[in-house]
C-alpha cells in the first residue's frame, strides 16, 4: 500500500471516531489523546501490509530467503526477492539516504590500478611512470581484520585482494576471470562443480598450495566455530555450516555440491570469504581455537596473492611487499605498497597535496566542489547504498507495539532532506535512495531488477522538498500513533519528548550527514546527539548491537539482489538491525 494511501485512510478514520465522539484510550487503541480532543492515530493502519514484527516474527523473513535461494525458476525467485525488500523495508529500521559512487584521488604517474562496482581496488598491475616501484596509499585506519574470512569491511576486502588470491578474481572490465583456478565444469542440473586448480600454486612461504587448502578454507568460513560474519555466502551449499560437502580429489581438483543452482557462483569464488588460508598457520597461532583471526594480526603471516604484509605499525602505517611465489609474479612492477593508516580526511589529504602518497580513498567534504574538474580526483560506480539504521532492539522501543515502533521509525525516514545530503554533502552525482536494493542491480535472469525505480521504490525521496509543510504534519501523525504529544507549536511536547543518540565512524563526510539529519529531525522536535568513534570500535559497537540509531553502507559482494536480503537473516553476522534478535 502506497503512504498517500494509507495516510487518506487513516484520517478518514479519524475523523470519523472524532465524529462518533470515541472513549478516550491509549496510542495503540486509536482514539483520542488524554486531555485534548484530538484524534490518535491508529498504528495498524500506518503501516504496510508487507510488515511484520522484525523481532518476534522474523522467521518468516528468514524462510523466505531460503525459498529465494532454492527456487530454480529464476521469474519466480525474482518475485520473491521483491516480497523480501517489501518486508524489509516495511519496518523502516532501514533507512537508505542514497545509492554510492565512490571517489578517490590518484597521482597521474600511476597507471594500472583498478576498482569494481563492489569497492574492491586492486593494485597487482600498477605501473610508476615517475620510475618508482612503491606505490604510497590511504584506504582508511587500522584494518579490523585481515583474516579474509572474517572480513566484513570494503578497505579489508581491498587489503585481502591484494594479499590473497582466489579460485576466481576481477580484471579491469570488472568481469570475473580464473585466478588460482583454470576453470570449471558442472551438472546438467547446475549443483555440482568440478573446479581444476593451476599446478603449481604456492604460499607465500614456498610451501604448495593445493585443493586441499581451499577445502579446509571453505569448511572453516563455513563453520559454527568460526562465527564468520559472512558464513552465509555457504548456505546454498550441501552439508552446510559443519558438514561442508567440499572434497579435494587431488592436489588440482576442488569438487562442491549445492542445494540449488547458483548464477553468481563465479562472484563467491571471487570473493574473500572464499579465499584460501594455509592451515598450518592459523592453527599454530596462541589462541587460535577462540580467536580465529589471531594468525594474522601482526605482519609475516602467510598469504597466497600478488603482495605480502612484512611490516605492521598498528594504527600508523602497513607495508606490503611483492610475492615472489605468486603465480603471476613475472607480471607485477611493483615492489612495494605503503598504506597510511588514518581516518583522518584532513591529514590524508595533506599528505597527498605534499605528494607523501600517491592514491587516497578519502578527501575533506570541503574540498570537494574545487576537486571536481581534476583530472586526478576520479568519480566511479559502485554498486550499493549508504542508509542510516535502527536497532530493532533499542529501548527507545520500549513499551511500544511493533506497528507503533515502525510509525516512529518511518516519521524519521520522510524528515530527512536526502536532496540536500546528494547536492551538498556528497556533491558528486548521487541519487537519492527509496529502496536498501540500489538501482541498476541484476535480478538474476538477464534483466534488471528494477525497471521503474519511482514505481518500485517504497517512499518518495524528494517528497520533503515537494511538501515540506505536509511531510512535517505526516510525521507528527505517524509520531502520535506511536504515542508521542506535541505542543501548540507542532514541536514534541515535554511530557513525551525524543532523545536519540546517532553513532557513525570519524570522517568529515559521515559527521556531515549526520549534521544535515540532526537539524532535519530537530523540525519536529526530535533531539539527536551524534558520536563518532574510531573505525575498529565502530564497527564493533554496531556489530554487537550497542547502538539506538547509527551510519550504515553496504556495497554489494555480488551483482544479485540477494545479497542484499540475506545479511538481515537472524543469524547473518551482518545483521546490524538484529532482526530476529531478542534482548
Amino acid at each position: 500500500m502506497k503512504r498517500s494511501l494509507a495516510l487518506i485512510l487513516a484520517l478518514v478514520m479519524a475523523l470519523s471516531l472524532a465524529a462518533c465522539g470515541g472513549q478516550k484510550t491509549d496510542a495503540s487503541s486509536g482514539t483520542t489523546n488524554s486531555g485534548t480532543d484530538e484524534t490518535v492515530p491508529d498504528a495498524a493502519t500506518l503501516v504496510s501490509d508487507a510488515f511484520i514484527d522484525p523481532i518476534n516474527d522474523w522467521d518468516q523473513y528468514n524462510t523466505l530467503i531460503d525459498e529465494i535461494k532454492a527456487e530454480t525458476d529464476y521469474a519466480k525467485r525474482t518475485e520473491l526477492m521483491h516480497e523480501a525488500e517489501a518486508i524489509l523495508m516495511s519496518n523502516y529500521c532501514i533507512l537508505p539516504i542514497y545509492y554510492y559512487n565512490d571517489i578517490y584521488m590518484l597521482k597521474s604517474y600511476v597507471e594500472g590500478m583498478y576498482a569494481n562496482v563492489f569497492g574492491t581496488k586492486f593494485f597487482q598491475d600498477v605501473k610508476m611512470t615517475n620510475g618508482s616501484t612503491t606505490l604510497r596509499l590511504n584506504l582508511a585506519s587500522e584494518p579490523d581484520f585481515l583474516d579474509p574470512a572474517l572480513n566484513s569491511s570494503v578497505d579489508g576486502a581491498c587489503l585481502a585482494a591484494a594479499s590473497f588470491s582466489g579460485l576466481y578474481t576481477y580484471n579491469a572490465e570488472g568481469h570475473t576471470v580464473p585466478a588460482c583456478a583454470t576453470g570449471y565444469t558442472v551438472s546438467e542440473d547446475g549443483l555440482n562443480y568440478t573446479v581444476t586448480l593451476q599446478d603449481g600454486l604456492k604460499w607465500s612461504d614456498g610451501s604448495d598450495l593445493t585443493a586441499a587448502d581451499f577445502e579446509y578454507s571453505w569448511k572453516r568460513a563455513a563453520s559454527t566455530a568460526t562465527a564468520a560474519d559472512y558464513s552465509y555466502f555457504f548456505a546454498g551449499f550441501a552439508g552446510y555450516p559443519d558438514d561442508l560437502a567440499v572434497t579435494a580429489t587431488d592436489a588440482t581438483t576442488l569438487t562442491f555440491t549445492l542445494t540449488a543452482p547458483c548464477a553468481y557462483m563465479e562472484d563467491l569464488m571471487a570473493f574473500p570469504t572464499f579465499y584460501p588460508v594455509k592451515q598450518s598457520a592459523v592453527e599454530s597461532a596462541s589462541g587460535w581455537e577462540t580467536s580465529p583471526g589471531a594468525w594474522c594480526q601482526d605482519a609475516g603471516f602467510v598469504s597466497n596473492g600478488p603482495f605480502m604484509c612484512t611490516a605492521w605499525s598498528h594504527d600508523t602505517s602497513m607495508t606490503y611487499v611483492k610475492n615472489p611465489y605468486w603465480y603471476g609474479a613475472d607480471n607485477v612492477s611493483l615492489e612495494t605498497l605503503e598504506f597510511m593508516l588514518s581516518a583522518d580526511d584532513t591529514a590524508i589529504y595533506a599528505a597527498y597535496k605534499s605528494d607523501n602518497v600517491d592514491m587516497i580513498d578519502t578527501v575533506p567534504n570541503d574540498e570537494i566542489q574545487s576537486l571536481l574538474n581534476d583530472p586526478e580526483f576520479h568519480i566511479v560506480d559502485n554498486l550499493g547504498t549508504y542508509y542510516a539504521a535502527f536497532n530493532a532492539n533499542s529501548s527507545i522501543f520500549d513499551g511500544k507495539t511493533p506497528e507503533q515502533a515502525a510509525c516512529m521509525r518511518k516519521a524519521f525516514n520522510i524528515l530527512i532532506d536526502r536532496e540536500y545530503i546528494c547536492e551538498n554533502v556528497g556533491q558528486t552525482g548521487q541519487i537519492a535512495a527509496n529502496s536498501f536494493i540500489p538501482v541498476g542491480m541484476a535480478d538474476g535472469n538477464g534483466g534488471v531488477f528494477k525497471t521503474n525505480v519511482e514505481d518500485q521504490g517504497y517512499f518518495d525521496p524528494y517528497g520533503i522538498n515537494k511538501n515540506y509543510e505536509g511531510t512535517l504534519e505526516e510525521a507528527r501523525t505517524l509520531l502520535k500513533a506511536a504515542g508521542y504529544k506535541f505542543d501548540e507549536s507542532g514541536m514534541l511536547s515535554a511530557e513525551t519528548p525524543i532523545s536519540i543518540e546517532y553513532l557513525t565512524n570519524d570522517g568529515s563526510s559521515h559527521v556531515a550527514v549526520a549534521e544535515a539529519m540532526q537539524q532535519d529531525l530537530a523540525a519536529v522536535g526530535i533531539q539527536m546527539t551524534i558520536q563518532s568513534q574510531d573505525w575498529n570500535v565502530f564497527l564493533q559497537e554496531r556489530k554487537n548491537g550497542n547502538y539506538d540509531f547509527a551510519r550504515e553502507g553496504w556495497l554489494a559482494d555480488y551483482n544479485d539482489p540477494i545479497n542484499m536480503l540475506e545479511m538481515w537473516i537472524t543469524t547473518s553476522g551482518n545483521n546490524d538491525c538484529q532482526f530476529g534478535r531478542s534482548k
